[in-house]
């Protein structure tokens, strides 16, 4: 079905349209090959709170950025190749329901879709397009996922040292690695973490000792595998944006 749309121009009008809703400021998606399977609205787990994103789904990347006008405008453009992408559900609790974690080595966050219906069909076809895309490349699923940050709002004081109070002047940081709420003290060092930045990125004392004896893969493979199996964790364990303020922290 995939491979009888791709040429077709239904499709190539359709992948026109969201270029034309990103501008000029957004990338070209238009490529021999590429198909739009569907899009929607889904809530982003984003670092201060929950916020609504367009997401584009194709049978190589998904596309997501801000809306500013409903199917007519949409701003910061996020593609993320789909052959990396590994995907998690999210136990529902409270207000949010439906969700689930997208994980990809550079960043990974949880998003909800507003019913179950709606987010077994993204979760349905994400699955079926990565594993055709492993399938037809002879690759196997990445193991190597970027931490998903913990909200702002879950961590009044700092993860590590379980000590400093968070307040305008003693700001929140995130761990790189484990994606932890931290304090300054706890996290002056650095460390080259090339999946996610050509440049050492801010990580925990913590991580940092770890990654330095070599004893971090066990840990991070099973701080990882919390997520679907806890529903606590895995809602107090889900966020990142890179298109809210003060997220390089």
């Amino acid at each position: 079905m995939v491979d009888r749309l791709a040429n077709s121009e239904a499709n190539t009008r359709r992948i026109s349209i969201v270029e034309n809703c990103f501008g000029a400021a957004g990338q070209p998606l238009t490529i021999p090959g590429r198909v739009l399977i569907g899009e929607g609205v889904l809530t982003k787990l984003c670092r201060k709170k929950p916020k609504a994103r367009q997401f584009f789904l194709f049978n190589d990347i998904l596309v997501y950025g801000n809306i500013v006008i409903q199917k007519k405008k949409y701003n910061k453009q996020h593609i993320i190749p789909l052959e990396n992408v590994t995907i998690d559900s999210i136990q529902d609790e409270g207000d949010l329901r439906n969700g689930w974690l997208i994980k990809t080595p550079t960043k990974s966050f949880a998003v909800y879709a507003a019913t179950a219906t709606e987010k077994s069909e993204w979760m349905n076809h994400i699955n079926k397009c990565v594993s055709d895309l492993l399938s037809k490349s002879g690759k196997t699923p990445s193991n190597d996922h970027a931490a998903v940050w913990v909200p702002d709002s879950e961590a009044t004081v700092c993860m590590r040292c379980q000590k400093a109070k968070f307040t305008p002047v003693n700001r929140r940081h995130h761990c790189r690695k484990c994606g932890f709420v931290v304090c300054g003290p706890c996290s002056e060092k650095r460390f080259l973490l090339p999946s996610q930045s050509s440049k050492p990125v801010r990580i925990c004392d913590f991580c940092y000792d770890l990654l330095s004896t070599g004893e971090m893969t066990a840990c991070q493979s099973a701080r990882s595998d919390s997520y679907s199996q806890s529903p606590k964790s895995s809602l107090n364990d889900v966020s990142d944006d890179d298109d809210d303020e003060d997220s390089s922290d």
